[in-house]
């Protein structure tokens, strides 16, 4: 294979979506939606509640099928059944109330449901030392300093807890990567370190699909940028498209805050006159 074709190949959407929705009979949740996902890239889909965000990625990760438009993974046409099929497709979703078990260290956490065994048959046991020396080595590699992989999950922080959620999806063969408004919950300092390693996932080569309701957050990571409103999308945008004061401008939707502007200075103004009025009575 020539290294041109290998430049074409590594070029191409490892997910595509051209004009996808989604129907629940006569409701319209999600309509004509497209955007790409690349190896390497961070696809960021901003929009207020009820925007269509969480329609949206579950389409993605396999819990709801698409009713309208063309869904591609690899270039191939599909629809992805379930959860497990997305997995097994290497698309993996960390949700915002992630799935951990806060009283357990953080090397169960790591491994939980898949994990790693020494012997065979009725004899076999977990290889404990095996999961914890990975567990340390998989975090470190993406930056994150593990004090002690015993350590109860519950006890890091929120942003930590992010990470860890990341690296694993990571090890397990993630090559998409949704996360589910990972720094909505955040202090500053906190939802800056899960920037960190959002955008070490990206150096790692990994497409990242970024659900977040905050411009703040996704422009500095972002290479491209869905704004998703009242189900529909009103743009796809690559960074060098639009500025910050573009994407949070279309954020607040530009058009209704000068409208609301508009209406509040007449109300204060009538408030003001009212005013004016009543002292002119008293007097």
């Amino acid at each position: 294979m020539s290294d041109e074709t290998q430049q074409t190949r590594s070029d191409e959407p490892v997910i595509e979506v051209r004009d996808i929705g989604k129907r629940y009979g006569n409701i319209i949740a999600l309509s004509d939606v497209s955007t790409s996902v690349r190896a390497g890239a961070v696809t960021c889909v901003l929009g207020d509640n009820g925007a269509g965000k969480s329609t949206f990625i579950k389409i993605l990760a396999g819990a709801h099928q698409h009713t309208d438009g063309t869904l591609l993974v690899d270039g191939e046409e599909t629809t992805l059944s379930s959860p497990r099929e997305a997995l097994d497709r290497g698309i993996a979703t960390v949700y915002q109330d992630l799935a951990v078990v806060p009283l357990m260290p953080v090397w169960r956490n790591f491994f939980l449901g898949s994990e790693v065994r020494k012997g065979f048959g009725p004899t076999s046991r977990l290889d404990i030392a095996a999961m914890k020396r990975t567990t340390k080595e998989e975090l470190a590699a993406m930056g994150i300093d593990l004090r002690d992989a015993d350590q109860p999950i519950g006890t890091l922080s929120g942003g930590e807890r992010q990470c860890v959620a990341i690296a694993r999806a990571v090890y397990f063969g993630a090559r998409v990567l949704i996360l589910d408004e990972p720094t909505a919950a955040l202090g500053v300092k906190q939802s800056g370190v899960v920037l960190k390693y959002i955008a070490k996932a990206r150096e790692r080569g990994l497409g990242v699909v970024f659900i977040t309701h905050n411009p703040h957050h996704a422009f500095p990571v972002g290479d491209r940028f869905v704004i998703l409103r009242r189900g529909r999308s009103i743009g796809d945008f690559s960074k060098t498209d639009l500025s910050m004061d573009d994407l949070t401008s279309m954020m607040a939707g530009g058009a209704e805050l000068e409208s609301l502007a508009a209406e509040l200075e007449k109300t204060m103004a009538g408030t003001a006159l009212a005013e004016e009025m009543k002292a002119k009575v008293k007097q």
